[in-house]
């Protein structure tokens, strides 16, 4: 697995240090910022280093509050996604702050 993202991903990263960013470490980041944001070259980047089923575990993982309203529905049709993980926003913010 490649320790560096492409540079198409730099806009995809504006708070973050982008050379800092490492594809297994922030996984969650990068997947979450990658589809509410990214393109369909981004998108199949994705898939190309995480692999499908990787990509739809990581998915599940993630808070469903991680993704914007218009991504949700192609995600669930694209990787057969029945259900997400429940996290309220307050509870996000919460532990944010507890950390």
């Amino acid at each position: 697995m490649k320790n560096r993202l492409p540079k198409n991903f730099k806009s995809l990263f504006w708070g973050y240090d982008f050379n800092t960013i490492d594809p297994v470490q922030d996984k969650r980041i990068i997947i979450a910022n990658a589809l509410n944001y990214g393109n369909l070259k981004q998108w199949r980047w994705l898939i190309k280093l995480y692999g499908k089923a990787g990509l739809k575990q990581a998915i599940q993982l993630t808070p469903k509050s991680e993704f914007r309203k218009q991504v949700l529905k192609l995600i669930q049709l694209l990787f057969n996604i029945d259900k997400f993980q429940y996290a309220s926003r307050s509870a996000q913010i919460k532990a944010k702050r507890d950390i």
